[in-house]
């Protein structure tokens, strides 16, 4: 007994079948037609796909010196569990997080020293302009909200980052279409043509940075990118001086899937700009094995202001580095429906307008 060969469409998944008149294989749910041959092929392609090879070396940093851990001091937040590391002479502060009082927990324990730091370029007073920037235009926000907030209280803190380097060898599968339309009195006829795409090549990727902190949302830490690495510096604790360093709790291991995925988005969308003169290209397939595979652990400067304002957390950040300002604001319901109503009146002024000229023509 012979096995039973199926054949699934590529254009949308379904089983495909023989049609004698056109002597083709036909989608009974897409009416797409293809040529034995070329779905054979396209079969062998899929079978012979090797899977991804994406591992890492893991960052095998220094940890701290008995001599470093006499120059900073670790503070805990009593209430959401936070930790910082400052300088030995920092004293009881309020957390960055949640602003709640903060007090002096002890020395710094067996984590990894970062590698690097790039330091703040950008000081207090730069912040507070920031956020008071952020705010102009912002004809919806609650004046309240604007006037009651803590700009005083904006605080420097040194974000830990993940940085992952690799040079990374990629095999590509595309589906392209192309799109051809005519028409004649009666009917529009429109031809889709499918196509795969092959593209191979090798890319590299340096410094992709992965938030190594729990208190940190990853939305608000890369809206804050790009940091730019030419300014990093070896570590050293001087730089924590008047600034807080916020500890990882997010280990290595746990943001190599993210760096994995940015790599693999990039890698695709870069080689989908070589694939030209198709109606439409996506990405069906890849794989990509890396060599030189490294992290290594930063620390990354960021301006930090957390408040509560009718019971709900905002968070504003601005990188220390670039001036670049992030952060979601209120809205006054009351201004909005008053907008709103305004705009619809404007709206219907302007319609009875236009219908009394075309009634006076």
């Amino acid at each position: 007994m012979s096995d039973i060969i199926e054949y699934k469409c590529p254009q949308c998944g379904g089983s495909i079948e023989f049609d004698s008149g056109t002597q083709k294989m036909k989608c009974p749910y897409c009416d797409a037609e293809f040529e034995i041959e070329a779905l054979k092929q396209f079969d062998e392609d899929i079978k012979n796909t090797e899977g991804n090879d994406m591992t890492w070396d893991s960052a095998m940093g220094a940890e701290w010196t008995a001599e470093d851990r006499e120059k900073v001091t670790v503070l805990v937040c009593d209430n959401c569990g936070g930790e910082v590391v400052g300088d030995a002479t920092m004293a009881a502060s309020s957390c960055p997080y949640c602003d709640s009082p903060i007090i002096v927990k002890g020395a710094i324990g067996g984590e990894l020293k970062p590698d690097y730091v790039i330091p703040f370029k950008l000081d207090k007073k730069a912040a507070i302009e920031g956020l008071k920037k952020h705010f102009m235009g912002k004809k919806l926000l609650p004046k309240a909200f604007k006037d009651e907030n803590h700009l005083e209280e904006i605080k420097g803190v040194y974000v830990p980052f993940w940085l992952f380097s690799a040079s990374s060898n990629a095999n590509v599968r595309y589906k392209a279409t192309k799109l051809h339309t005519w028409s004649d009195s009666n009917y529009i006829y429109t031809q889709k043509k499918f196509f795969s795409c092959y593209r191979s090549g090798s890319i590299a990727f340096e410094n992709i940075p992965e938030d190594g902190s729990s208190k940190m949302p990853d939305d608000l830490m890369e809206s804050l990118e790009p940091f730019y690495f030419k300014d990093a510096v070896d570590f050293q604790t001087a730089y924590l001086s008047g600034y807080l360093a916020d500890k990882y709790d997010v280990a290595e291991e746990e943001c190599v899937d993210r760096a994995n995925l940015r790599i693999k988005q990039s890698t695709e969308q870069e080689f989908a700009g070589t694939v030209k003169g198709y109606s439409s290209v996506v990405a069906e397939d890849s794989n990509i094995s890396f060599e030189h595979a490294e992290a290594k652990y930063a620390l990354y400067p960021v301006w930090l202001l957390n408040t509560t304002w009718n019971g709900q957390k905002f968070v504003f950040a601005m990188n220390g580095q670039t001036g670049k300002f992030v952060g979601d604001l209120p809205m006054d319901k009351s201004l909005r429906n008053k907008y709103f109503l305004l705009s619809s009146g404007i709206a219907a002024a302007v319609v009875m307008l236009v219908q009394f000229l075309l009634w006076m023509i």
